[in-house]
């Protein structure tokens, strides 16, 4: 089970894009995330008309390793440490370390 899955708002922790806060757009594999909005980086694009795609400098995001960003607690309103719990009737779910609150019910 992933600490950290798609549309999970997180705060980055390290870098220059450091106390950005993005929702998680896609999860690339076990240790990368894209997160909205950080870690954006500027690329040469050639036109493919084929595509239909113009030609020109675009703004892209770049993956970040899921170690460099936390869950963001909105009870606390600061990020969080995740850990795995089994409830009584077999189910694994996410929690908050700081205050013990199920992410996902």
């Amino acid at each position: 089970m992933r600490k950290i899955r798609k549309g999970d708002t997180v705060v980055v922790t390290t870098g220059k894009d450091k106390g950005k806060r993005g929702e998680v757009l896609r999860v690339i594999d076990a240790e990368h995330v894209l997160v909205e909005g950080a870690n954006k980086v500027k690329k040469h694009q050639r036109p493919n008309p084929m595509k239909g795609m113009t030609g020109g400098i675009i703004d892209k995001e770049m993956p970040l390793h899921v170690s460099n960003v936390a869950i963001f607690n909105p009870g606390t309103q600061k990020p969080d440490r995740v850990g795995i719990r089994v409830l009584e009737d077999g189910r694994k779910v996410r929690f908050f370390k700081s205050n013990g609150e199920v992410i996902d019910a």
